[in-house]
């Protein structure tokens, strides 16, 4: 509900999320509008111990990095990534290097159809790789894994997990407690989740992702687990 914004935000917050993954969408680059920058600084405000992952779902992200640096407080050290798509942008490295004058972490996006190609050579200037699992623009959609009529993306998933085995791996979109296994085994480890913890209990929810990132993922015992959380 985003007139009770801050207050949703708490709430995940205190259930045990580890990020808040803001999406702006131009209504260009996805088919959806959804905030912008005015939206980032006044949460920012209210919530200045959060880690923001601001997720760039527009067209020309190099024009906001500046924008986004200053709505998250970058200059003030507070935490925050910027995830710009790589197909929205002719020079990622430029912004690569824009990301990282400001402080702010640096993540690149690929849509469902785009491949690993196209983004190994940049994947070694930025921290996390934003594999989707869903077409951008909506949340709801079905996860993209096994068995999908159209197209599997976790392939990629573990490619990267593979070959660049430092790197935070990113998935958004269809993820719950019934699609983590799958996403944590091929090498994800940061879970972006909206319907499945908005719409069921949030911590519950919360728990149960972590946990199969703990098995799956990093292969825990559920006695560790549970030591764990």
């Amino acid at each position: 509900d985003l007139s009770n914004l801050e207050a949703a935000s708490k709430m995940v917050l205190e259930a045990g999320a580890d990020v808040l993954h803001l999406d702006v969408m131009d209504g260009a680059f996805v088919p959806n509008i959804s905030f912008g920058f005015p939206v980032i600084e006044s949460l920012r405000k209210n919530l200045p111990d959060a880690y923001l992952d601001v997720h760039m779902m527009v067209a020309e992200p190099e024009k906001w990095v500046e924008v986004v640096a200053k709505a998250v407080g970058a200059a003030e050290g507070k935490r925050a990534q910027y995830t710009f798509h790589i197909e929205a942008t002719d020079n990622p490295k430029a912004i690569i290097e824009a990301i990282r004058a400001t402080g702010m972490r640096v993540g690149v996006g690929i849509k469902p159809n785009t491949t690993i190609a196209e983004i190994e050579e940049i994947i070694p200037l930025v921290d996390t790789v934003l594999v989707m699992t869903v077409e951008p623009g909506f949340g709801g959609q079905s996860f993209m894994g096994p068995g999908h009529a159209t197209n599997d993306v976790l392939p990629k998933v573990l490619d990267v997990r593979t070959r660049f085995g430092d790197k935070d791996i990113e998935v958004d979109g269809g993820l719950s407690a019934a699609t983590i296994v799958e996403a944590a085994g091929a090498g994800a480890n940061m879970i972006v989740a909206g319907s499945s913890v908005f719409k069921g209990d949030p911590k519950e929810t919360i728990v149960s992702l972590r946990a199969g990132v703990l098995k799956y993922g990093l292969g825990k015992t559920d006695e560790q687990i549970n030591e764990i959380l």
